[in-house]
């Protein structure tokens, strides 16, 4: 048995012992014949960095992976990166520009070929970062989405997917990103406030149709007046008095003379502006949907952009020549579409101004409205989206999402928490169609072709599309997938299917998933969606929503607001342990995680105490256990440390079973710190016979063992260090959790924790030295009372600092009284303390605590403080409040104990 070092290093172990565990294949022992246990990770982007969402996401996989490997089960966490096609390429184009190159110098295969390159040379870096968490994730069969097995899988969906009618090609409306000139989805749009404005144009009724005020036009309100060109009806609520007469009738499009009918519909709202909308279904997603139910068909709708937002002519030619080539917002100093078309308006005298008042009260009049507008920006371009409407292939998701919400309500899926059930089929049961086409070059290129009129022919080969098309010449089609279409289908994919390998039949479905809430719509419904269309069955038998991981003071961590926290360096200065236990005892289902360094600090500080523990037991001759029972105890303390034990484990299992990672992590961590360090131990100190010795190995091994999920490196260090084992911790067995609980002996140690910790309190609050020894008597002690304070005298004495017991005498003078049970525990200290003054001092601080308690209390009684401070100053009043409260309730009780 080695020594162990007199300080913990976390730096000195975790890299060992990670590099120990993969090398020798201990993070997927064979097990054959064992019940199989599976969960696949979020595969993170290959151009990705471990952040705080990882760190939480991964450390709540590995704490269950490690724990079901524990408990004997062929556990596989299956591990793999996605090729992220936007920020993948997005990477690679940047090399080129600080090279002076750019993307379009070279031929597709060619540019393709470079960032495999790149992927080879710096695409792992997270994985590495992985690593450094712990992650015990199985590294021998790591997966890419872009690895040609995994291709195959891919394309083969594709294809499947449009011969079962599931999936097609429609022209509809997109997010359109112009810098990268691809759709993206939902997930890659970041909504921000803009200061923008609402113009307000006169668009003329034509053939002298007016309105019920005699009005020859109708005045609509909008944001984006570039649109204008592409307008295709105005739309009234149809019960809006004020337009009635003119439904059906035909209105003028002002610039382009264009004439279009004006049509009732809901989506217009009658409070809002003059309750009449201009209707632009090519380039807003509102309006595409009332372009729709006004019979316009997709076909027929007007684009007025090319693939870089510049104006182009549409379908009809009305646009005038000057607006053509022209970007849509103002560009390097030249007005765009916007600016021309507001100029105009203008000088047609069709813009109504928007008037206010100066600080003198005189009218002013302006173009706009200034209003605050949520905009749509690409997350990694930084561009404007453009609702755009294009060519794409779509999957029928609606179609798909009838099995998964079907699993889901008769509990083959369970959803953790069950809240999330309801916003899942609020979700589901609206879901639109989903555009899987990308006009990028990274990627699964579409397998489909076309010739020259259009026709699609969807195959897996080239060849077999040719056999589709006869002699026609074909031309592949240049887009790639969406990235969230291949890693749909991780669960099965990574585990070799269409190939019908033994690792599928054996691990799908998967038993678990873990994900953040964030990604319950790309990600974890179209699994489901997927693994049910082609597996026949569920992906995962459980799915766990996390939250997200915020600042300390409850904001969104962002880099803007310079507020993200660095997993890496908290783990460069406080360890994996240390972090990884923070995020595991900060994980409340349906919470989010505040970070918080203090507490993470807390941990390490954790980690020492049981290192400092398991050095105590080394110096007292204690060593390993040789069997997970419990050793034969005869003595209380030992009977109650084996019952506290067991206790334990049961807490572990229970929240383990139940995804309770808070209340797993409180439980071993109250259990070590409290009743093992710093009862346990004390209780045993001085009189470690060979009973105790064993009884405290063998609780100390059970402690590594239930340990190991939060905190691997330290507790497979100690397991090393602390004695002779058969095998490594990270493939030991998980605890027994029978024994027959001795209800006396738990008893006795509770009540003596109990007296003794009264015992301390008072000396604390009465300001009693702690070197001072006092005496005790003791007054209406039942039977059992005196029988424990004979077998537990000497330990009462030493940990209480009593020097001398008696039943029922006189106490003359000031003396602390405790009650504990039936008896009365009296501590005489006249000549120990000055009675008098101790009694003054407390009154004084007293009175301050609850003078502060009962002024905060009538400002949080006061309902225009709580309505309208900042919820932070309510929060910290309510936080002072309670402190005086509990203050003031401790004083109170020790002047209670003087008399």
């Amino acid at each position: 048995m080695t020594e162990l070092p007199k300080t913990f290093d976390p730096a000195a172990i975790e890299t060992r012992w990670y590099q120990h565990w993969e090398a020798n294949g201990l993070f997927r022992p064979d097990r054959p014949g064992a019940e199989p246990f599976t969960i696949v990770n979020p595969p993170p982007n290959v151009t990705g960095s471990l952040h705080v969402g990882h760190a939480l996401d991964n450390t709540l996989q590995d704490i269950v992976v490690r724990y079901e490997r524990l408990r004997g089960k062929d556990a596989l966490w299956v591990v793999g990166t996605d090729h992220a096609g936007i920020a993948t390429q997005m990477v690679v184009e940047r090399q080129l520009n600080a090279a002076g190159q750019k993307r379009t110098d070279f031929s597709r295969d060619d540019f393709v070929a470079k960032v495999w390159e790149w992927k080879a040379e710096s695409g792992g870096a997270i994985t590495s970062q992985l690593r450094r968490l712990g992650c015990s994730m199985d590294w021998a069969n790591e997966r890419f989405t872009m690895d040609e097995g995994f291709s195959k899988a891919v394309i083969k969906v594709f294809v499947e997917l449009h011969q079962r009618g599931l999936l097609y090609r429609d022209k509809r409306l997109v997010n359109w990103d112009p810098h990268f000139r691809s759709a993206i989805s939902d997930l890659e749009v970041e909504t921000k406030e803009t200061q923008g404005g609402f113009w307000r144009f006169r668009y003329p009724l034509a053939d002298g149709v007016t309105l019920a005020d005699g009005s020859d036009h109708i005045v609509v309100a909008t944001t984006r007046p570039e649109t204008m060109l592409a307008d295709m009806a105005i739309a009234v609520h149809p019960d809006d008095a004020r337009y009635q007469a003119v439904i059906g009738k035909e209105i003028l499009q002002p610039i382009t003379g264009r004439r279009f009918k004006v049509v009732a519909d809901e989506h217009a709202d009658p409070e809002l502006g003059s309750g009449a909308v201009k209707i632009t279904p090519g380039h807003d997603f509102n309006d595409f949907e009332v372009g729709k139910r006004a019979g316009m068909k997709a076909a027929d709708m007007l684009n007025m952009f090319d693939a870089d937002a510049n104006v182009v002519q549409t379908a009809d030619g009305l646009i005038p020549d000057r607006f053509l080539g022209l970007h849509r917002f103002k560009k390097d100093g030249v007005d765009g579409a916007r600016e021309i078309v507001v100029a105009e308006m203008k000088a047609l005298g069709l813009l109504v101004p928007h008037v206010t008042k100066n600080k003198e009260g005189e009218e002013v009049a302006a173009d706009f409205e200034p209003r605050t507008i949520q905009t749509p920006y690409g997350d990694r371009s930084g561009v404007v989206i453009e609702p755009w409407l294009t060519d794409q292939w779509y999957v029928d998701a609606g179609k798909l999402a009838v099995a998964p919400m079907q699993a889901v309500r008769d509990g083959r899926i369970e959803i953790v928490p069950k809240s999330w059930e309801k916003t899942f089929f609020n979700w589901m049961e609206n879901i639109q169609p989903w555009c899987v086409s990308r006009q990028l070059w990274w990627g699964h290129q579409i397998p489909a072709w076309f010739d020259d009129e259009g026709n699609a022919y969807v195959a897996e080969t080239e060849e077999e599309a040719q056999s589709q098309a006869g002699n026609k010449k074909l031309v592949r089609d240049p887009d790639v997938l969406d990235t969230w279409f291949s890693s749909a289908l991780w669960p099965f994919g990574t585990m070799g299917w269409p190939e019908q390998s033994e690792t599928l039949s054996r691990h799908y479905p998967n038993d678990l998933l873990i994900s953040g809430f964030d990604i319950l719509f790309f990600w974890d419904a179209r699994m489901a969606m997927q693994g049910m269309e082609f597996m026949g069955d569920v992906p995962w038998k459980k799915l766990y929503l996390h939250g997200l991981v915020r600042a300390a003071d409850g904001q969104k961590m962002s880099k803007s607001k310079g507020n993200v926290v660095d997993p890496l360096g908290l783990i460069d200065k406080f360890g994996a342990d240390a972090l990884r236990f923070f995020m595991a005892a900060m994980e409340s289902q349906g919470r989010d995680v505040k970070m918080d360094e203090k507490r993470v600090e807390g941990y390490r500080n954790f980690a020492t105490k049981l290192w400092n523990a398991a050095r105590f037991l080394q110096a007292n001759g204690v060593t390993a256990s040789t069997s997970r029972e419990a050793p034969h105890a005869a003595l209380p303390v030992n009977r109650w440390i084996i019952a506290e034990t067991v206790a334990t484990v049961q807490a572990i299992d229970t929240a383990m079973a139940e995804l309770r990672f808070d209340a797993g992590a409180n439980a071993i961590y109250h259990f070590v710190w409290d009743q093992y360090c710093d009862w346990y131990i004390e209780l045993t100190k001085g009189s470690m016979d060979d009973e105790t010795k064993a009884v405290a190995g063998w609780a100390f091994d059970q402690i590594l063992v239930m340990l190991h999920p939060f905190m691997p490196f330290i507790t497979e260090e100690l397991w090393q260090l602390t004695g002779q084992r058969a095998q490594e911790l990270i493939v030991a067995e998980w605890p027994v959790a029978l024994y027959e609980v001795d209800t006396d002996a738990q008893g006795e140690i509770d009540w003596l924790i109990r007296l003794v910790s009264a015992i301390r309190t008072a000396r604390t609050e009465l300001n009693v030295p702690p070197g001072a020894k006092l005496r005790m008597v003791v007054r209406d002690a039942s039977e059992t009372t005196r029988g424990r304070l004979d077998r537990q005298g000497a330990a009462l004495a030493r940990l209480g600092r009593i020097e001398s017991l008696a039943f029922g005498e006189d106490v003359a003078g000031g003396a602390a009284q405790i009650v504990v049970d039936e008896a009365t525990f009296i501590l005489p200290l006249e000549g120990v303390i000055d009675i008098a003054a101790e009694k003054t001092r407390l009154e004084k601080a007293l009175t301050a605590a609850a003078k502060e308690r009962d002024s905060l209390g009538g400002r949080l009684s006061n309902p225009a403080f709580v309505e309208k401070a900042k919820p932070e100053a309510v929060a910290k009043a309510r936080e002072d409040h309670a402190e005086k409260t509990a203050e003031a309730e401790r004083l109170k009780a020790a002047l209670d104990r003087l008399g």
